[in-house]
């Protein structure tokens, strides 16, 4: 998958490829044009990814090969284990969660997961979760309070599912608990948006000491498209919505809704997932040694006092 703004990169990545192949199939020596073309494709590169509209970044945010949340599980840990069900309804497979161990510590995963074809998406209800979802979330959470295991979740969903049947069951109330439970858990709690971070869908899960967004995600309560449609009756005005919204890791920062951004390798983190996944455990590592430091109480009150300061204005 080629986004608009990649063909440029993708049309130099193929005559390069040409070039090499026509070395080795005529025995030329082409090494100069080989190493002029690839510098030329560093550069463009660098000057097309460090220059991302902010509706370029929602499209990395969704590209097809972009790592989800099981992917970076795995590559973290050895021995994940994931935890099944809400003990009420059923099991929603858009949530999911379950024990790892990083570097010899146990944590708890939650997170969003999307699916990579039609049927495993249809499966995985393209990441958005029913309130039983939510319901699973808490019971991980509180599993892992039980046994002192910090929390790690992992954002990536385009909002709470919004049927008939997710409003039966309480969809509003199941976010609002895991809202007001998750200022309470006396773990260490880190959140990180790895993709999309949509409304309350996204923040039913990122109530935490250290909120962080990877570099080509977005955190907003509503979608660019959503936010068109509403203001201008159709999706055609989702680019300028995108720019409104201020919806990108240095957006959110500035504003003090995010407490860091983690790079990306260069082109996204579909670029090179190993090394992505290296980055984000580093920062939680990190986190951790930081967390732990501070005192339950002590840490639960910042917690506390970060988030009710988000939207004060001091002039």
């Amino acid at each position: 998958m080629v986004l608009e703004f990649e063909k440029p990169i993708a049309d130099l990545e193929l005559k390069l490829q040409e070039m090499i192949q026509l070395a080795n199939e005529k025995n030329i020596d082409l090494s100069s044009d080989i190493q002029s073309l690839e510098e030329k494709l560093q550069v463009l590169k660098k000057e097309t990814f460090q220059n991302l509209t902010r509706w370029q970044r929602v499209q990395l945010s969704r590209h097809a090969d972009r790592p989800y949340a099981l992917d970076y599980i795995y590559e973290m840990t050895n021995d994940f284990i994931e935890l099944h069900g809400d003990r009420t309804v059923k099991d929603d497979k858009a949530m999911i969660g379950g024990l790892g161990d990083i570097d010899g510590r146990s944590v708890m995963f939650i997170g969003q997961q999307k699916g990579r074809n039609t049927k495993l998406r249809q499966e995985r209800n393209f990441g958005m979760a029913n309130p039983e979802g939510y319901r699973k979330a808490l019971r991980l959470m509180k599993m892992a309070e039980k046994f002192n295991k910090p929390i790690i979740t992992l954002i990536d969903t385009p909002g709470a599912y919004p049927g008939i049947e997710a409003e039966e069951r309480g969809q509003g109330e199941a976010i609002a608990k895991n809202l007001r439970e998750m200022f309470k858990l006396k773990v260490p709690v880190i959140c990180i948006i790895i993709g999309e971070g949509a409304s309350g869908g996204a923040l039913g899960i990122a109530i935490g000491d250290k909120v962080m967004m990877l570099e080509n995600s977005w955190y907003s309560v509503i979608s660019p498209e959503n936010c068109s449609t509403i203001l201008w009756r159709s999706w055609d005005h989702k680019e300028q919505a995108a720019e409104a919204l201020k919806l990108t890791g240095p957006d959110m920062k500035d504003n003090g809704l995010v407490d860091a951004i983690i790079e990306e390798p260069l082109g996204g983190a579909h670029r090179n997932m190993s090394d992505m996944a290296g980055r984000i455990k580093g920062k939680i590592k990190e986190a951790l040694i930081e967390l732990d430091k501070m005192k339950v109480d002590k840490r639960i009150e910042k917690r506390i006092e970060k988030f009710c300061a988000m939207g004060i204005v001091q002039e």
